[in-house]
């Protein structure tokens, strides 16, 4: 029963019933209920040779969890969880570990996390100088301009397949499968906000990234938010590992050294791709 609802087991019982106005099928069913109140079946319990998953909540308000107890003693093999809920019926409070539970003693694993993980090209941008330009036209131009920039960058990313990840204010973070059609975008975007007078600078990095609730996360994100900040104006930068996955594809680079990534291990070898 709901948490909220605390009363006698017989009224509770009966309140679950469906409501009836015909006075005769209303009767029939308080009837039912209360036979099935006198129902024992204690004697049968040894008997049963069926794999047996017994759940009970700790909380139950209708029926003591101690009845549980006793089912698990006696059927022989019985497995016995006991969730916390204060709820009698399994639809409330503690549905997840009902169904997790039931999934675990049917297919005899725990059920699979609820993330999974893949090797993504994250893409980081940002527009160059967007403070200076935003005091130098006003904040009503500088918003209409900032509108036309991501129209312009999200139609490169739907051409070029590539998943708006979200933005940060003055630029996106993207994803994509392949390293070589994310460096093609970058390249894209950086020629097509030129036509609004704006400069962008574009990081790509490619590495294994957390994926929960279709949101991205990991190590990958930082390394590229790194990157990109080392990009030139106008510029897309890319670690080795971008650059080492393209090799064959006619795409040309620049080697630009190693650098230290603010936060992160070791110095990075980056390459600017050349336009």
């Amino acid at each position: 029963m709901p948490t909220q609802a605390r009363r006698s087991p017989r009224r509770v019982l009966f309140c679950l019933q469906p409501i009836d106005l015909v006075p005769e099928t209303s009767f029939l069913r308080r009837k039912v209920a209360r036979a099935n109140l006198e129902i024992d079946i204690r004697q049968l319990l040894p008997s049963i040779r069926t794999p047996t998953l017994i759940l009970h909540s700790t909380g139950d308000q209708l029926i003591s969890p101690e009845a549980g107890r006793f089912l698990a003693r006696n059927i022989p093999g019985a497995q016995l969880v006991e969730i916390q809920s204060a709820d009698h019926l399994p639809f409330f409070e503690g549905a997840e570990d009902y169904l997790r539970q039931i999934q675990k003693f049917v297919t005899g694993a725990n059920p699979l996390p609820e993330f999974d993980s893949r090797v993504c090209t994250i893409m980081f941008t940002d527009i160059v100088g967007s403070t200076d330009r935003a005091v130098a036209i006003g904040d009503q131009r500088y918003t209409d301009l900032l509108e036309s920039h991501h129209a312009k960058v999200r139609s490169e990313l739907q051409l070029y397949r590539g998943q708006e990840i979200n933005t940060t204010g003055d630029g996106f973070v993207a994803s994509f499968d392949g390293p070589a059609r994310a460096i093609r975008c970058g390249l894209a975007i950086t020629k097509t906000v030129k036509e609004i007078g704006l400069n962008v600078r574009v990081g790509l990095h490619t590495g294994e990234c957390d994926v929960r609730a279709g949101q991205l996360s990991g190590i990958a994100l930082n390394i590229a938010a790194r990157v990109g900040a080392l990009a030139p104006p106008a510029g897309v930068l890319v670690s080795q590992t971008v650059r080492d996955l393209v090799a064959g594809s006619g795409l040309q680079f620049k080697d630009e050294g190693y650098h230290r990534l603010k936060g992160l291990p070791d110095e990075w070898r980056l390459f600017e791709v050349s336009q």
